[in-house]
């Protein structure tokens, strides 16, 4: 198998408003940019990836409607093989983002298909597997139907011979900790941001919440830590890459692209701590633009750029 990514998320139609930077009811407000973009975790990530020069292939569900259309025209034209995605009788999930002057963003969103989608564990068939390496489950917590099955998508994933990663994000549901502990002993990799470092193990710093899930079985933890770059754990290490200070322009999908680049750092072999330092660059240059995984540059681009700055592990 090459080095491809199989990932499974949510894939969303996006509305991005900015700047908001207060909202008040019963007056017009006028902005700078009302744009559409592709969103939703698996779909960030996937397009980040081939962006990077990764095979990334999503599994997923969308409706029948003009939105799944123009997603997956989207999805396409980056490079993501879309094959394995279906058709709900159901909207594509939405999500309105209302974006303020520094960047910082709200959410507005309808689950759509998302409702229905994943409503038994993947299987890992020879076809899809054909070019894969690695599966990321990219939103855990935002697939309703796919909290119940996702330990066990996991173990299959391990038995097809795939290395294993996880993208919480936030729990609506506030589960936390209930659901993702089954998942724990069969990661390779976590990646979880502050709030839901907190949230997932009561732990108020990531130094405490990191020992706590390495504990259920995981074997590296990765913390994403915004402007601040991100935490590394092992059971024997732990380090700190710096981010990079860049103009944010929008942070919705920072995450997602970060996650990308560090898979894309370690299907070329780099270490840990090169990893991290290249998903943070990534990352970084992701908040540049408006939109979820818009213009990121190529992996030779983005690698030198990251050397031409002064930024490392502490």
């Amino acid at each position: 198998m090459s080095a491809g990514v199989l990932c499974s998320g949510s894939i969303v139609f996006d509305i991005l408003v900015r700047p908001v930077n207060e909202v008040r009811w019963g007056t017009t407000n006028l902005v700078e940019t009302i744009e559409y973009h592709v969103g939703g975790n698996g779909a960030n990530t996937t397009i980040a990836l081939a962006s990077l020069g990764v095979p990334a292939r999503l599994i997923g569900t969308v409706g029948n409607d003009d939105q799944a259309r123009l997603v997956c025209a989207r999805l396409q034209s980056a490079g993501v093989d879309t094959r394995w995605l279906r058709a709900a009788d159901a909207p594509t999930a939405a999500s309105i983002a209302v974006v303020n002057q520094s960047g910082e963003r709200m959410f507005l969103h309808r689950l759509g298909a998302s409702n229905v989608a994943f409503s038994s564990p993947v299987d890992f068939p020879l076809e899809l597997l054909d070019g894969m390496r690695h599966y990321h489950l990219a939103s855990l917590f935002v697939l309703p139907r796919l909290r119940e099955h996702a330990a066990e998508t996991l173990m299959r994933a391990r038995r097809a011979g795939l290395a294993t990663s996880l993208d919480t994000n936030w729990d609506p549901q506030g589960r936390w900790m209930r659901d993702l502990a089954p998942c724990l002993p069969h990661l390779d990799f976590l990646f979880v941001n502050e709030d839901e470092a907190r949230m997932i193990t009561g732990e108020s710093s990531p130094s405490d919440a990191a020992p706590v899930l390495l504990s259920k079985g995981t074997r590296v933890v990765v913390i994403k830590l915004g402007a601040s770059g991100c935490a590394i754990h092992t059971a024997d290490r732990a380090f700190t890459c710096r981010g990079f200070a860049v103009d944010a322009k929008d942070t919705t999908g920072a995450g997602d692209c970060f996650v990308a680049g560090f898979l894309a750092a370690r299907a070329r072999g780099e270490s840990l701590v090169d990893a991290g330092r290249f998903a943070n660059a990534v990352a970084a240059k992701s908040v540049e633009k408006i939109g979820g995984a818009v213009g990121i540059p190529s992996y030779e681009e983005v690698k030198a750029w990251a050397n031409s700055i002064s930024c490392g592990a502490l």
